[in-house]
């Protein structure tokens, strides 16, 4: 099988994206998760540009990593300058690192206009870089900038760039797709270019701009590379760096290019604990690791995964750590109910009488209000209560909120008590929140946490909120879905009522009584 290496860049071209900021504790934390995947490289930051990058790599010269070498990032020595008194140089070397990545300029464009230098002084530049930190014992990754729109303007140049660095002892060349406009069959051309000019290991490092991040990197590794830079869910500049996490299956299961240390069971649970720590939402329809990857709607494919699972599904979802998931709506049949009672009980059969029990309780329940398609954890417990199944963890005894709203002001304080009874004892907890259902939120769960301590991993990440027949004003029925999550799961749960705030509770109970199934079940 054909190796490659990863280099992720997410806590430093990732921490470039719109509302991404990484604290130092959220960098080690990223580190140690990336590792754990078993990527090759991590680009953690330019010790040289950042501050805090600085403070960094100072607290993770201690990390014992066991399958990624931590590596800075830099630029090329200045123009007309000494290596050995280059700012940015130094500070690449006092990092501390086992590796470091330099970048320069490849678009002759970018040399003459841009940083205003001669293409002589470019190739200078380049060479003597990479030479400097080679004898200070270092690995060398240069990043060959905007190598494929320099390919495309001026070839010769661009090739003479990447040969400079060769010859000065690179350890691999990474053709960087800077403004990300290029398309995969120009991806692959210049790979090819390169390949037989130079004899260290290729690499590529693509942009999302026009969609083709993901494809141009796979194009680029059938093509000869042996190197793939991107960031773990896409994260970056503009439209984001190629996504990693759809790379990595790509290459590694699709074709039999070995990217990472192990398989990709660990997969989408670091990819979401990523998410996590970036405060970022994951998106649903992420390939291989998103919600909805392998999320199944109509009636006909469900049956047809039932069947087969390959039959809708190009891989299965235990390869890369996530679960398929069937989706209650007006486009699902009995095979839809069937697959998810088999999740709580697997000798459940389609004709059982069970069975059409549950389905006319979902008849019942929608027919109020409920919709089940985007609330799955509520659908489960459903299936419980009518399997016989469930046993309830607590029993609310009564609730207050009290708010209050300053005209002209977007904060709502409010305040919320609330008594909670576990296995005939009592607590009674009061709480602040922004609003009546986050006070109500903060409460119940203070209120559990002497019961359940695990409930302090719990956070709700998500509230939606529908009136279902506007014609009835303030007296119309509301649905409420929450989204919950205790990195490392995350799900949904809804409720209906005419009350808002009834609806909220009935939403977050059922997304409490899940979490605490779920623990309640790992830990047999």
């Amino acid at each position: 099988m054909k190796k490659i290496t990863i280099l992720d860049s997410t806590l430093r071209d990732g921490a470039q994206a719109e509302g991404i900021s990484f604290s130092v504790s959220d960098k080690i934390n990223i580190c140690l998760a990336l590792d754990e995947l078993g990527v090759s490289f991590i680009e953690a930051g330019n010790p040289f540009s950042n501050p805090k990058d600085i403070e960094f790599f100072k607290a993770a010269a201690g990390l014992k990593l066991k399958n990624a070498v931590l590596t800075a990032f830099g630029s090329t020595r200045r123009k007309n300058a000494k290596c050995a008194e280059d700012a940015n140089l130094n500070a690449l070397a006092a990092a501390g690192t086992e590796a470091v990545s330099i970048f320069g300029k490849s678009w002759d464009f970018h040399v003459t206009d841009i940083l205003k230098a001669t293409k002589e002084e470019n190739l200078a530049m380049i060479g003597e870089s990479v030479a400097y930190l080679k004898a200070l014992g270092k690995t060398v990754v240069y990043d060959a900038e905007h190598f494929f729109d320099g390919y495309k303007n001026n070839r010769e140049y661009a090739l003479q760039t990447v040969r400079a660095a060769a010859a000065a002892g690179a350890d691999v060349v990474s053709l960087c797709d800077t403004n990300g406009g290029c398309f995969p069959s120009e991806i692959a051309e210049a790979v090819r270019a390169v390949k037989a000019a130079i004899s260290c290991p290729v690499g590529v490092h693509a942009h999302d701009d026009t969609g083709c991040g993901v494809a141009n990197s796979v194009e680029a590794v059938l093509a000869g590379a042996e190197h793939v830079q991107g960031t773990l869910v896409g994260y970056g500049e503009r439209c984001g760096n190629a996504n990693l996490s759809a790379i990595i299956p790509d290459l590694q299961l699709k074709c039999g290019v070995a990217c990472v240390a192990g398989d990709l069971k660990n997969l989408t649970e670091i990819a979401r604990r990523v998410a996590e720590i970036s405060n970022v939402r994951l998106n649903r329809g992420m390939p291989y690791v998103g919600k909805s990857a392998f999320t199944h709607k109509a009636g006909m494919h469900i049956d047809g995964v039932n069947k087969s699972s390959r039959s809708f599904e190009h891989v299965s979802p235990e390869e890369v750590g996530n679960e398929r998931r069937f989706l209650m709506s007006e486009v699902a049949g009995r095979s839809t109910v069937l697959g998810k009672i088999q999740k709580v009980d697997p000798s459940v059969k389609k004709d059982d009488p069970v069975t059409a029990k549950i389905i006319e309780k979902i008849k019942e329940m929608e027919y109020k209000g409920y919709q089940f398609e985007g609330a799955d954890a509520s659908f489960e417990l459903l299936v419980r209560k009518q399997l016989g199944a469930y046993k309830p963890y607590f029993s609310i005894e009564k609730f207050k909120t009290i708010g209050e709203q300053r005209a002209g002001e977007d904060f709502a304080p409010a305040a919320a008590i609330v008594k909670v009874c576990v296995n005939g004892s009592s607590e009674i907890t009061g709480a602040e929140g922004n609003g009546p259902v986050n006070a109500l939120d903060v409460a119940l769960r203070k209120a559990l946490e002497r019961f359940y301590p695990s409930l302090k991993e719990f956070a709700l990440t998500d509230y939606k909120v529908r009136i279902l027949d506007s014609r009835e004003t303030s007296s119309a029925v509301t649905r409420v879905l929450v989204e919950c999550s205790d990195k490392k799961d995350v799900w949904t749960t809804v409720g209906v009522s005419r009350d808002i705030i009834e609806a909220s509770l009935t939403a977050l109970v059922d997304a409490l009584e899940y979490k605490l199934i779920k623990d309640e079940e790992n830990a047999e």
